[in-house]
Order: structure tokens, then C-alpha cells, then sequence
């Protein structure tokens, strides 16, 4: 059996102790916050070509690993979650299960994490538990068993609904199949999300609102619109190199994006986070909220990342190596790093300028308040808000130069 090269493709960072202990002032911040799990599935039947998330297929697991043993040692880590945190864990606030592709496991499987997490834990009552779901990958019994499981959310990989699109993407399944997987989980009595991909070599303004048309006809919860970027080392990445496929300008990634947020606030949606849109306040995503205000998670399974009280740690990649290391009593980790004060500002100021709610003046420093009455005169940030509120609220202009307004908020 061969080494699995996990170490070279992790972030930099410092040795993980093997017992994943935390240092004390970091869990001493566990009670200020609320908490959240992330639970990582890493498979997938098919590598669409632009993803480069942890993901495997089947053909690429190999000996020493199976999706069977998947949740047995999801909650073996819960297991050592526990032990780390100790008496200083509170209910857990949301649960997201993500992928790859959750619902390849048996939904069963997936109710068994969110029990293993219920009892060591505890959940909140109102508690958010999310699974990702392939339109193709997950049936009406399999919702129907999710949903009295103590799953309340659904967020259906949606991407497009023009054939052409789908297939540039390797997405695999039928259009029509979202329609179908959205209104079992209604049925199941779930909220439910679709997430969309713009930006897709070939694909049209007029593709494109046809995706969006059908995502509003579907009456979702959420929505989720993300522009497509092209990581290095994806089979994408490779055709835009050899000029087999041309990516689309800045400006046609503007227009999608304006006529996204047309199309969504006149179907009564409303934007909370430059890429994501929700009916009413409930609908929103509590588990990416989290991650956007800095609060504490677990991040269960192989690569998943985790933070807590300023430190951040990551699994090793390859479920073979994670399994192992669990098997052997050892933590997961392959390492961490403990965030100064100046990241942790840093952080805060990009992930929160992002929300609706935006970013209070008073986490800026004093260069960070003057570069505001720029940014206001610019067009980039709501005048009002920054006067009568005191906040850094993004004007549509603005998301769409969220990074820049970022780098002058840093002076960077």
C-alpha cells in the first residue's frame, strides 16, 4: 500500500498533537458563542471537471477504504470531539453534512452521525441540520427518513437546468430531477435550498436566466448563486490552459450577477451574504452564518476543517489515512495553526462585511474608518447605513467589488 500524499496538498501549518487536544483559552470561549458540526462526505460517483474539493470516487478509493465505514468512524471522531471539549462543549447550534455527495451514504447512515452528535453533545431546540443532496442521489424515502432522523434542510445541487451547461460542468443529472427531489422535501416537511453555479464557459445571460426562472418556480427556502472559479489542478483548469474552453469576462460575471439579484428580490427573495438569498429571515442558512461571524466548529471527516476560540486545524485528506489514524486511537488532524490577533481581525473584517447586516465601524481600526467616506463617495457602501447605523453595509456595486472594499477597509 502506498503513502497518500496527504501532507504535501494541506495548508501550511504547525504539527497537530496526536491526542487533538485544545489549548485552554481557546475552549474557555466555547460558552460565549454558539457552536456548530460539519460533517465531511468525501464521495462522489463521478469528478465533475471544475471541482476541487476532498472528494473521491469509487475507482479512486482504493484498498483499505469504503463509504461503509464511513459513519462508524464519523463517530469515533465525535468520540474524541468529546473528549477534547469536555465540559466546556454546549449544545450544538446547526449541523451540515456536505460532500461530495452526502446522499451516496444510506440515509440511515447520515441519521446515525446526527444521533452520534445528539448524544454526545446535545442538540439546541432549534436546532439546523443540513444535508447537501444530488438530485440524482436521493429518492422520496430517502428525504422522508431524513427528516424524522432530525434533519430540518435540504440544499439540492441545482447548478443549471440548460443540458449544455450541465454537461460542461460533468454535472450528471436530469434537469427535471430537481423539481422532483425539491418537492419530496417539502413533502418530508423540510426547508429546502438550491444551489447555482454562473459563469460556465458557453453558457448565455439567457441560459442563465432560464436556471433562474427555474429556481424560483421551484418556491425553495434559499438560494444559493455562486460565481464558477477555476481551481488549479481541476480537469477545468486544464482545458482554460490548452484554450479548449474560454472563460467568461468580468463583465458577464457582473451582468449574471445583477440580473440574479433582479430575478431573486422581485421573487420575494432578499440577500443576506453577497451569494446567498432567502425568503424571510428563517430560511437563512445558520450554519454558514456561523462560519461568517468566526463562531466555533467541529469539522468531522476526512480534509474537514475545524475552529475553535482562534485555533484552526485540518483532517488529513485521504479517508485510507483518516480511518487509520482513528482506528489507532490518535486524532485526525494533520495540523493547525493558532490565528494572531491581527488575522483574526483580518477575518473578521472579510467575512462580515459580506452580511446584510454588515460590518460595525467600530471593528474597523482608524485607517479602516477613514477609507469608509471613500468607499461611500465610490458608490461601494451605503452612505446611510455608515452614517445613522455605523456600519458597513455593501450596496450592490459593492458585492460585487466585495474584495476590493476589503483591501481598502485592511489598507492592503
Amino acid at each position: 500500500m502506498g503513502e497518500d500524499k496527504d501532507v504535501p496538498r494541506l495548508p501550511d501549518g504547525d504539527p497537530a498533537p496526536e491526542s487533538g487536544d485544545l489549548p485552554e483559552p481557546a475552549l474557555a470561549t466555547l460558552a460565549d458563542g454558539r457552536f456548530g458540526v460539519y460533517v465531511h462526505v468525501p464521495y462522489c460517483s463521478v469528478r465533475c471537471g471544475y471541482c476541487d474539493f476532498n472528494t473521491y470516487t469509487l475507482g479512486e478509493l482504493g484498498p483499505g477504504s469504503s463509504m461503509a465505514t464511513f459513519a462508524d468512524q464519523a463517530l469515533a471522531e465525535l468520540d474524541l470531539a468529546a473528549r477534547v471539549l469536555g465540559d466546556q462543549a454546549r449544545p450544538v447550534d446547526t449541523v451540515f453534512v456536505g460532500g461530495g455527495t452526502p446522499t451516496l451514504l444510506p440515509a440511515a447512515d447520515l441519521v446515525r452521525c446526527v444521533d452520534g452528535i445528539r448524544t454526545r453533545f446535545g442538540l439546541s431546540p432549534d436546532v439546523e441540520v443540513t444535508t447537501e443532496a444530488n438530485p440524482d442521489s436521493v429518492t422520496a424515502d430517502d428525504l422522508a427518513e431524513l427528516a424524522a432522523g432530525g434533519f430540518t434542510r435540504v440544499s439540492i445541487g441545482m447548478q443549471s437546468v440548460v443540458p449544455h451547461v450541465l454537461r460542461t460542468l460533468e454535472r450528471t443529472h436530469d434537469p427535471a430531477r430537481v423539481a422532483t427531489a425539491v418537492e419530496a422535501a417539502k413533502d418530508a416537511g423540510l426547508a429546502t435550498s438550491v444551489d447555482l453555479i454562473y459563469g460556465t464557459p458557453g453558457e448565455s445571460l439567457t441560459d442563465w436566466r432560464a436556471s433562474l426562472d427555474a429556481a424560483v418556480a421551484l418556491e425553495p427556502d434559499h438560494v444559493s448563486a455562486y460565481a464558477l472559479i477555476v481551481e488549479d489542478g481541476t480537469k477545468l483548469a486544464a482545458q482554460v490552459r490548452r484554450g479548449v474552453v474560454t472563460m467568461p469576462d468580468g463583465d458577464d460575471e457582473a451582468d449574471k450577477y445583477e440580473l440574479a439579484d433582479d430575478v431573486l428580490s422581485a421573487a420575494g427573495f432578499d440577500w443576506y451574504e453577497v451569494s446567498n438569498w432567502s425568503r424571510t429571515p428563517a430560511g437563512r442558512c445558520r450554519h454558514n452564518e456561523g462560519y461568517w461571524r468566526g463562531d466555533a466548529w467541529w469539522g468531522v471527516g476526512p480534509g474537514a476543517h475545524s475552529h475553535v476560540g482562534g485555533v484552526r486545524w485540518w483532517n488529513v485528506k485521504h479517508p485510507r489515512t483518516y480511518g487509520a489514524r482513528l482506528a489507532a486511537g490518535t486524532s485526525p488532524a494533520a495540523g493547525r495553526e493558532s490565528l494572531t490577533e491581527e488575522q483574526r481581525h483580518d477575518e473578521e473584517v472579510l467575512l462580515r462585511v459580506r452580511l446584510r447586516e454588515g460590518l460595525p465601524l467600530t471593528l474597523l481600526d482608524a485607517n479602516g474608518r477613514s477609507a469608509v467616506a471613500g468607499l461611500v463617495a465610490d458608490g461601494l457602501v451605503d452612505g446611510r447605513a455608515a452614517v445613522a447605523e455605523r456600519t458597513v453595509v455593501l450596496t450592490r456595486r459593492g458585492r460585487l467589488l466585495a474584495d476590493a472594499v476589503v483591501r481598502r477597509l485592511l489598507g492592503v
